[in-house]
């Protein structure tokens, strides 16, 4: 006799799991089963009362907790998805929301199929996208502890000189100032130490990504190295995306990517009228930041600088070929845009837009390849 199939929302928290049951079939119960706690031993307590792994299937919102129960539950061979928080129907004008009535709502949304779930990378994925974001969140606070060493010395009257801002010999200079006061002195020299505890900070980390890049899946090295053919997109970039995205063979298309990163126009029509606004920005904000950044280079004349062109060598010949086209596309594109008199970021916006429908050509170029190649492999042996 075939097991009955059962919803199982989970509204979950860092000591606690509120637990809710929706049975199978339109008018099927759906009843709260209270709270357990949120530990390792408590999950399978509450697995093996639910009758086992065979016909559960199990959903919570994605939040701080992470992936932890995603994968302990997939280790107990429980069918489990992570929904998109911002995605869940909520009913006009329901004011009370407890975890009980959250866990029971997701166990009904989820039986009615009415949940968006959110793509779940495996251990060593998010081992390397948690240190990438470590990095960026090295570079804000090198930048807070420049501006504050920068605004200091600008109250007692230092100015910038015409040495390129924190470069060699612009520390150099700050290192030989003194101050009259002892305080001042005080103040300068722990403002420096700040500055260069984050300096050191970023290499450290920077080293540790390249180690990471040289351990990690070999499709995740081969999609990191396509894409920094592309103008603009170095290592810590490139890997940025590639860490952010995960699969992009996942997004049927380039337009589903660019939703998903919420690079997107907005759009309020009706009837007969259509009105756009500013891109909804709505997906993932850490590629979307890199990939704005990098549009910038693309208002420069297409070309092959050093840096670029040591990047490009050993890369496949088709890959070359794309960001050959992605340069003169978005030149011409930037070039076309400023001279209806676009404003400058709105420009750019554009260009990173169609710069992301050329990164998604070239990952799912290198992703599909991997996987034909692996098929190949085991054909052969």
């Amino acid at each position: 006799m075939k097991k009955a199939t059962r919803f199982v929302g989970l509204d979950v928290h860092a000591e606690s799991i509120a637990v809710a049951v929706a049975e199978s079939g339109r008018d099927g119960e759906v009843r709260s089963l209270g709270l357990i706690p949120n530990r390792v031993e408590s999950v399978r307590k509450l697995i093996r009362k639910l009758g086992g792994p065979k016909g559960l299937h199990v959903c919570y919102e994605a939040g701080p907790t992470g992936y932890a129960l995603y994968w302990q539950l997939t280790e107990l061979d429980v069918e489990c998805e992570v929904i998109a928080p911002s995605l869940i129907p909520t009913k006009a004008g329901d004011r009370v929301k407890t975890d009980r009535r959250d866990a029971v709502k997701l166990a009904r949304c989820y039986r009615a199929g009415e949940l968006t779930a959110v793509w779940v990378p495996d251990r060593e994925h998010e081992a390397l996208r948690d240190l990438v974001r470590a990095r960026e969140a090295a570079k804000k606070d090198q930048l807070r502890a420049r501006h504050r060493l920068g605004k200091f010395l600008l109250r007692a009257g230092i100015r910038p000189t015409e040495t390129p801002t924190w470069g060699a010999l612009y520390m150099q200079r700050i290192r030989t100032l003194t101050f009259h006061h002892v305080a001042q002195q005080a103040t300068m020299i722990d403002y420096l130490s700040e500055v260069d505890h984050h300096t050191a900070r970023i290499q450290r980390l920077e080293q540790a990504i390249d180690q990471a890049i040289e351990h990690a899946p070999p499709v995740m090295r081969e999609v990191i190295g396509a894409l920094q053919a592309l103008r603009g997109l170095a290592k810590l970039t490139a890997t940025t995306i590639a860490v952010e995205i995960g699969s992009f063979t996942r997004f049927a298309n380039a337009k589903k990517l660019m939703a998903y990163v919420g690079s997107t126009p907005s759009e309020y029509s009706t009837g007969g009228s259509r009105r756009q606004g500013a891109i909804t920005k709505t997906g993932n904000a850490h590629v979307r930041r890199v990939l704005f950044e990098v549009a910038w280079a693309y208002r420069h004349r297409p070309g092959l600088g050093p840096a670029l062109k040591q990047r490009q060598q050993g890369a496949p010949l088709e890959i070359v070929e794309m960001a050959w086209k992605a340069q003169h596309r978005l030149h011409r594109r930037y070039t076309a845009l400023t001279a209806r008199g676009k404003p400058h970021c709105k420009v750019v916006t554009a260009i990173g837009r169609e710069l992301l429908g050329f990164v998604w050509a070239i990952a799912t170029h290198v992703e599909r390849n991997h996987i034909q190649n692996e098929k190949g492999e085991r054909a052969a042996a």
